[in-house]
């Protein structure tokens, strides 16, 4: 019988493979629709770019991320630079010493589809250096959803009203 810190292993470790090859996809059809869609190389920088300001932002030295995430000081520089795509795993690790929600990252490297609602708002909820991680993550759930919900709003038909003669 599986202990339960064995079965959360296990789980994650399921969850990690398939984000992988989700990710493999999407860096592929990327690549095969390079008219349609940026370059992989142009989402290598952009994540790179964010994870760099993140870090920046943290006040973290590049060696010490490299140490916390548990990759190398050379190969933490090259995916900031964009010259290397890291793994949604890789990436996971990134977030955790960087204290944001790998969702942020997963977006970045295009593997998350991005936020409903207007790009501004969402980029000062995450700008926004007095929020913790998880408070930017409810303030954009919270977001979301009331955009879904206005949306759906505007989208209803007007309910009927009530006739003369059924009254």
């Amino acid at each position: 019988m599986q202990t339960p810190s064995e079965f959360v292993r296990e789980q994650v470790t399921t969850v990690r493979e398939k984000v992988d090859r989700v990710a493999s996809n999407v860096a592929e059809s990327v690549a095969g629709s390079i008219n349609e869609a940026p370059s992989v190389a142009a989402v290598s920088s952009q994540v790179g770019d964010f994870i760099r300001e993140q870090r920046s932002a943290a006040r973290v030295s590049l060696r010490e991320l490299a140490r916390t995430a548990g990759v190398s000081n050379p190969y933490l520089s090259q995916v900031e630079r964009g010259l290397r795509k890291p793994s949604a795993e890789i990436l996971a690790s990134i977030a955790r010493g960087l204290k944001i929600s790998a969702e942020s990252l997963y977006e970045q490297a295009g593997i998350l589809d991005r936020r409903s609602g207007n790009p501004d708002t969402v980029a000062a909820i995450r700008s926004d250096s007095a929020l913790s991680e998880r408070h930017k993550a409810v303030l954009l759930e919270l977001y979301e959803t009331y955009v879904r919900e206005q949306a759906a709003t505007q989208n209803a038909p007007p309910a009927p009203r009530p006739s003369k003669e059924s009254a």
